[in-house]
């Protein structure tokens, strides 16, 4: 039964209320965005085509393209296939610096993105350009195919059908950076992102736990590189007094993606605003769309260089993960701020760092951590910054930069057949 109109302004009556006006304009884009999504499979982001070409594959055993010709120590040439890229993406960036980290090394990188609500590709490339201008690659668009190729790497669970259904030159690698499937309940959604795992594409996974997850449950080749840290950025600004200057708490706030749990975190930040009131909370990222029950100041979102300000002034961050870990916690530690995060397997994997104070995730165990750093005297904190900080000093992304070389080397290397010595 459709709702009256008098029941529809009760109904944003009580939204008013209790989400504001942005609260409303975020169901209202959701709902037209349904709307306009055909069914099927593009509703979720799969082109038809690519289902018609993987299911050939996979009647045909799995086959798939050798790379372009190549001898063992000439460069490579890597095509990444992703998404368009958001002002400030955490997983952009880190494909990015990878992307750098090869290209500096001498190898030819190249960029597809894969834009299912047709913006041009101009303004794509303006983005990255001026987000991420390291990269010297070629952004291209996906809709004109995928050139030959030694690797042809997958950012994310869609484009995966996308390079499984090219018929582009390439060996097929999977830069995994979370397990995917956990972004959605049960259902279609979860089904299609796992079965990407058994497409046999090699694996690239950011932190351990995501290769050795994939091994385990999929059979799936791969191999990890360990999180760098930005340390230009985020390092100890021993020009400030870390007993009088540090005075706050800072959460990164990403309530548009569930696994980042932002309602846990307002929780217990609304806990610990009660039991600490003196303490400044910073939030940055993405503003709350339904505001905050407790006193805040909300930065928006910050480039590194002003992110590492803030850290310098805060004594812990609330930062928290269902799935893989963030870039945060190692961010937070290069500036001297103590991480707070859920005590979960992947988080202890990832990190492996003794600074890390985990607890439990309830708001109350959260806030308990929280709070028994902010009531620690002066001196120990001052201590306990530096100590943090160090663990971090020579975490680079140079070196998982080289990692990432290695594995891809081993790729194309085992899918091609070397010529013998004196051959051409």
């Amino acid at each position: 039964m459709n709702p009256s109109i008098p029941q529809r302004l009760r109904q944003t009556r009580r939204l008013l209320r209790s989400e504001g006006p942005a609260g409303i304009a975020l169901r209202l884009r959701e709902r037209a965005a349904r709307a306009l999504m055909p069914d099927g499979a593009a509703r979720i982001g799969v082109e038809r085509g690519d289902l018609l070409r993987a299911a050939e594959i996979a009647s045909g055993g799995w086959v798939l393209p050798d790379p372009a010709p190549w001898r063992p120590g000439e460069p490579m040439t890597v095509a990444w296939v992703c998404v368009p890229p958001g002002v400030g993406s955490g997983g952009h960036t880190t494909m990015f610096r990878m992307i750098g980290a090869l290209e500096q090394t001498g190898h030819t990188c190249s960029v597809y993105l894969q834009d299912h609500h047709g913006w041009e590709i101009e303004q794509h490339r303006r983005t990255v350009r001026q987000w991420w201008p390291w990269v010297k690659a070629e952004v291209r668009d996906l809709a004109f195919g995928i050139s030959d190729a030694h690797v042809i790497m997958a950012t994310g669970w869609g484009s995966a059908y996308a390079v499984l259904a090219s018929p582009a030159k390439g060996a097929r690698g999977y830069f995994v950076q979370d397990f995917e499937p956990s972004f959605y309940p049960a259902g279609s959604e979860y089904l299609l992102a796992e079965a990407t795992y058994r497409f046999g594409f090699h694996g690239v996974t950011a932190g351990r736990w995501l290769a050795e997850r994939l091994r385990r449950d999929y059979g799936m080749r791969a191999g990890h590189f360990d999180f760098g840290c930005d340390l230009e950025h985020y390092a100890l600004d021993r020009t400030l007094d870390g007993a009088r200057d540090r005075t706050g708490v800072c959460y990164y706030c990403r309530p548009s993606t569930p696994r980042r749990a932002h309602e846990l975190a307002i929780m217990t930040l609304d806990l610990f605003a009660a039991r600490h009131p003196e303490v400044d909370i910073h939030v940055y990222g993405e503003s709350p769309p339904r505001g905050l029950p407790f006193r805040a100041s909300d930065h928006g979102l910050l480039k590194p260089a002003q992110l590492g300000r803030l850290y310098n002034r805060c004594i812990a961050g609330l930062s928290l993960s269902a799935t893989n870990v963030s870039l945060v916690p190692h961010e937070l530690l290069a500036s001297g701020c103590i991480p707070v995060v859920n005590d979960a397997e992947q988080n202890r994997v990832v990190l492996d760092n003794e600074h890390v104070v985990y607890a439990p995730g309830t708001p109350f165990e959260l806030c308990d951590a929280l709070c028994e750093l902010v009531e620690t005297p002066a001196a120990l904190r001052t201590s306990r910054a530096q100590a943090g900080a160090a663990s971090v000093g020579s975490t680079t992304w140079k070196d998982a930069g080289a990692q990432v070389e290695q594995i891809l080397r081993g790729v194309v290397a085992a899918r091609t057949s070397a010529p013998v010595a004196g051959q051409a």
